[in-house]
């Protein structure tokens, strides 16, 4: 008992360490920020920015965010336009005007969803591998006395954040985008710590505590890192920016999926069929480019499909990695292959003997008094020519095949001999 409780702590050891060496690993993103005041106070990309570099992790980042601006307004702006245009981001940041999400399904319909879907298509017609990350922003300190005569549903703070969480959602899932779920920390901050002050004097913007929230949560969007790996507290004490930081973990971190952070990832997988040595792989991945499979007999292959036939009976980890955007994923499942493809072709003949057979360079081949051989082929398991011989009937170099079975075929005068060998 004590050697398997050993063996289960070392396990346990070694998956955290592999989960640590993961979380450690060096990130650089390029991020554009598009809105308004909610984004420029404080200075929030930089803010980021330094709370990325405290967990040794890059933030490269440009912002259009002049005063009051709303998507209809972004949606016509050469300059934010123009900063789009350039391309070459990981994600665009849209931050609408504080109030307008939360304001009537007929004059959201008419004034946001229109406009945040062309600054998104904007943004995909750039460079499709973009995403777009929708900034959901806070309710009001104590509402928005603004519209609360109008709008009784704003008139306080739970009833305009509600509203703005369940517009920005929607926004994320119309255009199949992601979601900064600033609101959402910000809620759970003010349950759960109400002496953090998240407002300045206005009731409206972001206090230093209220911008290193909404850097938190957009740390953990961007790079899906726990925030508590976070060691940048900006001004704040010690106390605060770790209760911050756990908010952030228990709201974002360990909801991803909620946020629709890694919905468009690649997602690997496939089935298969086998006959004998052969093995046809059905790739039914989803939202994948590219592949890469490993056979598990130190093969590969870059086929979307492929069809691999093994030289030796066992079981292999095939492994397949879908990549798309620079994001990879990969799945492993164990093929077994109980059985080779035995069949020789008709017209084998112990006049043709070859030798050794499984070969990993040389194979040799040995006539009988009967035979004289005029030409030679060698054709891989499907019938395809590999290569054709006149001349040299003695000993051909197969080094630099694939492992797999071949057919070797001899003609001599009119009479063909086959035979069947294993290049390992």
């Amino acid at each position: 008992m004590k050697m398997k409780k050993n063996v289960s702590d070392l396990i346990l050891s070694v998956s955290l360490l592999l989960l640590s060496i993961t979380q450690l690993q060096s990130q650089t993103k390029r991020v554009l920020f598009i809105g308004n005041s909610y984004t420029a106070v404080n200075n929030l990309p930089q803010t980021i920015a330094s709370v990325a570099s405290s967990v040794g992790d890059n933030l490269i980042f440009d912002s259009n965010t002049p005063g009051g601006y709303r998507f209809m307004d972004h949606a016509t702006n050469p300059t934010t336009l123009q900063k789009i245009g350039i391309g070459n981001w990981d994600y665009v940041v849209l931050q609408e005007q504080s109030q307008y999400p939360s304001f009537p399904d007929w004059q959201v319909e008419q004034e946001v969803y229109p406009y945040a879907q062309s600054l998104n298509n904007a943004i995909l017609n750039a460079n499709p591998c973009t995403e777009t990350i929708f900034y959901m922003t806070w309710g009001r300190k104590n509402g928005d006395a603004q519209n609360c005569p109008i709008l009784p549903d704003v008139c306080t703070y739970l009833g305009m954040d509600n509203l703005l969480n369940a517009r920005y959602r929607t926004m994320a899932q119309d255009n199949n985008a992601i979601v900064s779920p600033v609101g959402a920390v910000w809620r759970y901050i003010r349950q759960n710590f109400p002496s953090i002050e998240l407002y300045q004097a206005d009731e409206s913007h972001p206090s230093v505590a209220g911008t290193y929230a909404a850097a938190c949560a957009f740390y953990t969007v961007i790079y899906r890192k726990d925030p508590m790996l976070i060691t940048f507290n900006s001004t704040l004490s010690a106390t605060v920016a770790q209760n911050i930081k756990n908010a952030t973990k228990l709201v974002v971190y360990n909801n991803l999926a909620e946020w629709r952070v890694g919905t468009y990832d690649p997602v690997p997988q496939f089935n298969f069929t086998i006959s004998g040595g052969q093995v046809t792989f059905n790739n039914t991945s989803l939202r994948a480019s590219s592949y890469i499979w490993d056979f598990g007999d130190s093969t590969s292959s870059t086929e979307s499909n492929p069809t691999h036939t093994y030289a030796t009976t066992g079981t292999f980890a095939v492994k397949l990695r879908a990549s798309k955007c620079g994001i990879e994923k990969h799945l492993i499942q164990n093929v077994t292959i109980s059985q080779l493809n035995t069949e020789i072709p008709a017209n084998n003949d112990a006049n043709l003997l070859i030798y050794p057979n499984p070969t990993n360079a040389t194979l040799n081949i040995q006539q009988g008094n009967d035979l004289t051989i005029n030409s030679l082929k060698i054709y891989d398991i499907f019938g395809k020519l590999i290569i054709e011989e006149t001349q040299n009937f003695n000993q051909i170099n197969v080094e630099n095949f694939t492992t797999g079975v071949y057919i070797i075929e001899v003609v001599s005068d009119e009479k063909i001999y086959k035979n069947k060998f294993i290049k390992i």
